[in-house]
């Protein structure tokens, strides 16, 4: 007679080793990064908030890209006008490439970033964080910012808020016009 037993735990192996063979195409279609992209050209759009048109952007390309972190992408340049209450242009900003992370409501810029107040004042910086919930421009790279007699050259970053009224340097240098009590014109 044969082992009850035995018998059991070999048919249950047979069954286990038959349904463990794991087609590596099937492994690789299940685990593989889905990224899913939207493209558009020419693209003018505007951004409210509170019923207020507050900027327009205009750039040649632009990818969404729905990934781990959905963000969208200025692979080709970007230029924003922002505007003032009046809705008139109160700042612009150029730049090579950006990123605008949804979910962070951040916005990072890069190569040749430009950011002109309509009073004159501007912003030059390689790299720029833009967090539009602080309102706040921010870098850990250089920055230069010339405005009506000064020019001042941060060589750790920035942070300064949207409309550039406050801007504080990290390890600065430069030169600024003073009154004769000491203190910046």
């Amino acid at each position: 007679m044969i082992n009850r037993p035995l018998l059991v735990v070999l048919l249950l192996t047979c069954l286990f080793a038959g349904g463990c063979e794991n087609d590596d195409k099937r492994i690789r279609d299940l685990t593989q990064r889905v990224e899913m992209r939207e493209v558009a050209t020419d693209v003018d759009s505007y951004l409210s908030q509170g019923g207020s048109v507050r900027a327009r952007l205009r750039a040649p390309l632009m990818y969404r890209v729905s990934a781990d972190t959905i963000y969208v992408e200025f692979p080709n340049k970007l230029h924003v006008d922002f505007y003032n209450d009046s809705l008139t242009i109160d700042s612009r900003l150029d730049c090579l490439y950006g990123k605008y992370y949804e979910s962070l409501n951040k916005v990072y810029l890069r190569d040749s970033v430009v950011l002109i107040t309509s009073k004159g004042d501007t912003l030059k910086s390689p790299d720029l964080w833009w967090d539009q919930n602080a309102k706040i421009f921010y870098t850990e790279k250089y920055a230069i910012y010339h405005g009506i007699g000064k020019s001042i050259y941060g060589g750790k970053g920035l942070t300064a808020t949207q409309d550039l009224s406050s801007v504080t340097f990290h390890e600065t240098t430069g030169t600024m016009q003073v009154s004769e009590n000491g203190f910046p014109k």
